[in-house]
């Protein structure tokens, strides 16, 4: 399955043929302090176990950073690469660095048979405090996404996604806005992150569904989500709170953002993406992570397009 950019109209594919995850929703993170890091046997034996199809990378050195190892590993547990997470430094008016990283992520993904950069726009690479952008700034990071976009095309046969995400350039819902007038690459539409900047992640995908070409699915919590937006509370310290709950426990309003995509034609993977900050023990099998995805999975059969449907 390849996910391109969305046509109106066409009909979709079954959910379960397009169901993967992140390793995130383990609690599998590079961020210092989140929490207890999973084995990837653990969390791959049960995405398997739940009946997912993909998984994305995860953070660097997760999963083997040699192709022939990664595609074994995963076909151990009958997985296939979604693709990865790729923050590059994109308003600078150098770029040569942020090629160079990209095309080491695009080189592992093709080889081991990934299909999407999921790209988010950095201050710099350690995630320094984000800075706003002025016009030539934005007009470097529209025509940097181009360059790299075209690169992962033609050299590597790659997808692009920009990724909206907190602690980015791209972020609140006046930087999501300035994004869609100056970039032309195609987006990851994330839910949870959406709506933790301000955007409504419902009207997004009503009205800009076309460009999506990638999808992170998060419930969050409203209250929360404020928090994180006033900067009362730091995402780690949200996330460890419960910022981020099950499919259709939170207010993203995910069922109305599923029917948007239909609409749309959207008819690529659908990436859970529970964020999770795991504080003790790594659970068992009955713990945090596989409860919430069982739960979200059956939420999206519940939300999903009957076969009739499908078929008209």
């Amino acid at each position: 399955m390849q996910a391109t950019h969305a046509l109106s109209g066409r009909a979709t594919e079954p959910i379960a043929y397009r169901l993967a995850a992140g390793p995130i929703s383990w609690g599998a993170c590079e961020v210092p302090g989140w929490g207890v890091m999973p084995s990837p046997e653990n969390v791959l034996r049960e995405m398997a176990e739940l009946g997912l199809r993909g998984t994305e990378l995860g953070p660097p050195g997760f999963l083997p950073e040699e192709p022939q190892a990664l595609r074994a590993m995963l076909a151990g547990y009958g997985l296939t690469l979604v693709g990865g997470f790729v923050p590059l430094v994109l308003h600078e008016a150098e770029l040569d660095s942020a090629v160079q990283a990209a095309r080491r992520a695009a080189r592992l993904m093709r080889d081991a048979g990934g299909q999407m950069m999921v790209l988010a726009a950095v201050q710099d690479m350690s995630w320094g405090e984000p800075q706003e952008l002025d016009d030539a700034g934005w007009r470097r990071l529209g025509e940097h996404l181009n360059v790299i976009e075209d690169l992962a095309a033609d050299e590597y046969g790659l997808s692009v996604a920009l990724h909206p995400h907190a602690g980015t350039l791209i972020e609140t819902a006046a930087q999501v806005q300035r994004a869609l007038e100056v970039v032309e690459v195609g987006w990851c539409l994330d839910t949870g992150h959406l709506l933790i900047g301000g955007t409504d992640p419902v009207q997004f995908a009503r009205e800009h569904g076309e460009r999506v070409v990638h999808v992170h699915l998060k419930d969050v919590d409203g209250g929360l989500a404020a928090d994180v937006r006033a900067g009362r509370r730091s995402l780690l310290s949200a996330t460890k709170a419960g910022l981020f709950t099950a499919l259709g426990k939170g207010d993203a309003r995910i069922a109305q953002v599923m029917e948007a995509l239909k609409t749309h034609g959207y008819d690529g993977w659908l990436v859970l993406e529970q964020d999770t900050a795991i504080t003790g023990d790594e659970p068992t099998v009955a713990g945090g992570p596989m409860r919430d995805a069982l739960e979200s999975i059956a939420f999206l059969h519940h939300t999903a397009p009957t076969t009739e449907e499908i078929n008209r």
